[in-house]
């Protein structure tokens, strides 16, 4: 990448992934202005000052009737009015989406500095309604007729595939669990962070890990989640700006050093039938990490010191363990098993708690993703952080690993040259 592609993260903000917005009597525009005016804070910057603003969402207009967010930016500050914004949908992933529009944005030298924020409303309904909310990111009517609870369904059928092809000891997605939830403890913006499990609650236990769908039980899924996160992104010249501003060096700024953006087919059985040997299940979801590791300059997953990935379920983390080429196709277990992905390990897999332990506001995790990566290569993720973090990979996925968007985060110009 260029110098004059560099992307830098200025700041940005999370709230809290615990709080139930509709029991408050709080709805979107509440959420957005929370969200907007933490992650402007959060970056020390004036609303004025931004050039333009995304705003990623999945289903505003399903759980909350409200539609048109990206005018939410206006109402969540007016120093933002005449700002052109816009907003982005990729089911999950609908938080990468928005960051690889608003890089564009500024590596096409249109405008020096963008606001990225992503929000999700999700606890104002019933499981049920939600889970079939949620379901319009697969295939419909195909996928989703009769399926009471289409993701899980479908994240238990990757498992299924991964044991046809491979074998899959149910030992692993229970540490990966575990890692997760252990994890979330520690971050104080964290779902389940006040959450008491026991060992009863990873075991094959009816009663305090109840089977949702197939191989995947409660403790394998990823929360129903309220929530935002933003970040303030610019282009060098504006961050050399900022810092001299602020006092601060360049250098100790995070700079998104690389990025892959692909997509495959809707339908979760096409996308698997592409390579039915014993290759990576989603050639398309390593290609996007592929690009991203080639743009960063990095010579593979060696050179990364830790992971926020996409863990809605269990398989879905263990997937993306061959997917980053940490082990050899089929092979995902070793890394478990020798600690390597899990906290303490050389490549930590989610030291924030993931999808299943901070939460999973579905149009925010995308941001949250690079919001935590960010904080991670520049020393200030505090209880969760990595012991020298210099580069931290991001994986955001859509639907059943149909939309993959990567990042590579990494401290300062030149810590990719």
């Amino acid at each position: 990448m260029s110098p004059r592609g560099e992307v830098f993260v200025l700041g940005g903000a999370q709230t809290d992934f615990a709080r139930n917005w509709s029991r408050e009597g709080l709805g979107m525009g509440a959420l957005v202005r929370e969200t907007v005016q933490a992650t402007l804070a959060a970056a020390r910057v004036r609303a004025e000052a931004i050039g333009v603003g995304h705003v990623a969402n999945f289903l505003s207009t399903r759980f909350t009737g409200q539609g048109h967010l990206g005018a939410l930016l206006v109402d969540a500050d007016r120093g933002l009015w005449g700002c052109p914004s816009s907003a982005h949908e990729a089911a999950c992933a609908s938080g990468g989406v928005a960051l690889m529009a608003a890089m564009a944005d500024l590596e096409s030298g249109r405008y020096d500095c963008a606001l990225v924020i992503g929000v999700e409303l999700m606890r104002n309904v019933k499981g049920e309604v939600a889970a079939q909310y949620l379901g319009a990111a697969a295939a419909v009517p195909d996928e989703t007729d009769g399926v009471a609870l289409p993701w899980p369904t479908i994240f238990s059928e990757m498992g299924d595939v991964y044991a046809a092809r491979y074998g899959l000891a149910r030992s692993h997605l229970v540490a990966l669990a575990r890692n997760a939830f252990s994890n979330a403890k520690r971050n104080p913006s964290a779902q389940t962070r006040h959450w008491v499990l026991e060992d009863a609650h990873f075991e094959d236990n009816d009663r305090a890990n109840p089977v949702v769908a197939g191989r995947l039980r409660k403790h394998d899924c990823s929360q129903v989640t309220d929530g935002g996160a933003g970040v303030v992104l610019a282009t060098r010249a504006r961050a050399e700006a900022w810092a001299r501003a602020q006092g601060q060096r360049l250098e100790d700024l995070a700079v998104i050093a690389g990025w892959g953006h692909r997509v495959g087919p809707l339908r979760w059985r096409e996308k698997v039938a592409r390579d039915p040997g014993e290759g990576l299940l989603f050639g398309h979801v390593a290609g996007a990490i592929g690009d991203a590791f080639k743009r960063a300059g990095l010579s593979g997953v060696e050179d990364v010191d830790a992971i926020e990935t996409h863990d809605c379920f269990t398989t879905s983390a263990y997937m993306a363990i061959d997917h980053f080429g940490l082990t050899p196709p089929g092979r995902n277990g070793s890394v478990i098993d020798d600690g390597a992905v899990l906290w303490g390990g050389r490549c930590v897999m989610n030291p924030s708690g993931g999808l299943m332990g901070v939460g999973h506001p579905v149009g925010a995790t995308g941001v949250r993703m690079v919001l935590d990566a960010a904080l991670q290569v520049t020393g200030r993720a505090g209880a969760t952080q990595v012991a020298n973090a210099r580069r931290v990979a991001t994986l955001n996925l859509g639907g059943s690993a149909t939309t993959a968007v990567c990042t590579v985060l990494a401290r300062g110009p030149r810590a990719h040259a």
